[in-house]
């Protein structure tokens, strides 16, 4: 579970991966991480899911069912790509409004390529900046979405407190992330998949297996289900939900700003 600890002479410490580092040395580290893999970043989420991101995806937009609405907004943090908040202006008829938030610069440069060849920009803002430390009023989004990105913050109750602010009330914070594996014989599958052959694939693709092993341990340290739906909580959600994916593979946790 991903947690900060004192260490011995009284600085704060988080996991980055596998390994404990000073919390305000992780960020750095993971933008390393995310500015070599940014131009194969979906190649990368093939390899993580072998594929099944994409439905997770698909799923994750159907529950938050975007309103058909040129007044309808969405956060979508960590998403620099742009792939949910591409499916979100495609589900609202190409009338909602989405903003990318991204830390990493990389990311949001591959995003705003895509959105051009996609004649999205105009349903579009990319925004660089700190999903801890929000640039944004309160009470402005009807909706505040994040897909495999909450993991690499490294305080996340800080990033759920600043997705509460940032919502209107009535607000839905929606979060897709990988979990805990639920299935007998499946988590053991998964662990040769994830230990074994996804460093390996992605040292095949580009040329650097770093990443992925990150990636990789990053999964294993992140909250189980019913932990990071207790943080949700916290934060000042009610409704707090979670759906399991792929026998608990990944897991999308649903909240509400009431």
């Amino acid at each position: 579970m991903t947690e900060q600890r004192t260490s011995a002479d009284g600085g704060m410490e988080t996991s980055y991966g596998f390994r404990e580092v000073r919390q305000g040395e992780k960020q750095a580290l993971v933008n390393d991480v995310f500015h070599k893999v940014a131009k194969r970043y979906d190649i990368m989420n093939d390899v993580m899911s072998a594929g099944l991101h994409r439905a997770w995806k698909d799923a994750m937009i159907a529950s938050l069912n975007p309103r058909k609405d040129p007044s309808y907004k969405v956060l979508d943090v960590a998403g620099g790509t742009g792939d949910i908040a591409f499916r979100i202006v495609e589900a609202s008829g190409r009338l909602a409004h989405a903003t990318v938030l991204d830390i990493n610069g990389s990311m949001l440069s591959v995003g705003a390529d895509r959105a051009a060849r996609k004649g999205l920009s105009a349903n579009l803002d990319f925004v660089e900046a700190n999903a801890e430390e929000l640039p944004f009023e309160a009470n402005s989004f009807d909706a505040y979405t994040i897909a495999f990105g909450i993991r690499n913050v490294p305080r996340i109750d800080v990033a759920l407190s600043e997705a509460y602010r940032v919502l209107k009330r009535g607000g839905r914070l929606l979060v897709l992330e990988f979990s805990e594996v639920e299935m007998p014989l499946l988590d053991r599958f998964y662990d040769a998949w994830s230990f074994k052959a996804i460093p390996q694939f992605g040292k095949m693709i580009t040329g650097d297996a770093e990443p992925y092993q990150y990636l990789v341990e990053s999964i294993r340290k992140f909250p189980g289900q019913e932990d990071f739906a207790a943080m949700i909580r916290k934060a000042g959600f009610s409704r707090v939900t979670y759906t399991n994916y792929t026998g608990g593979i990944a897991a999308l946790h649903s909240g509400w700003k009431l």
